[in-house]
């Protein structure tokens, strides 16, 4: 019994520290900018605070992927990326949400 208990409170603890890792992996930085359509590519990577990845287009028409830095943590299960596109050097859309969690 002793066993169970004492794995249970660790199973209990682990499962705590990674939502709260998950939690501060999702928070925007301080005096960052919010994504708003007509950012360049650039103003768009510092807004997200990551590097935005290459994936097909024209100059100037191009889709870019970036991908949620997740800080190496093994518990977490984001994956997925956020996709921009951009209209003659300026976002016009993205696809994918950072804000939820998939079930």
């Amino acid at each position: 019994m002793q066993r169970f208990v004492t794995s249970f409170v660790v199973t209990l603890i682990v499962a705590l520290g990674a939502s709260a890792g998950m939690a501060r992996a999702q928070q925007r930085p301080p005096n960052s900018v919010p994504l708003a359509f007509g950012m360049s590519a650039d103003q768009a990577s510092q807004s997200l605070g990551v590097a935005l990845n290459y994936v097909r287009g024209t100059p100037g028409n191009e889709l870019f992927v970036a991908l949620p830095n997740v800080r190496g943590s093994v518990l977490s299960r984001r994956s997925d990326g956020l996709y921009l596109q951009f209209g003659r050097g300026r976002l016009i859309a993205w696809k994918g949400d950072w804000g939820t969690n998939p079930p």
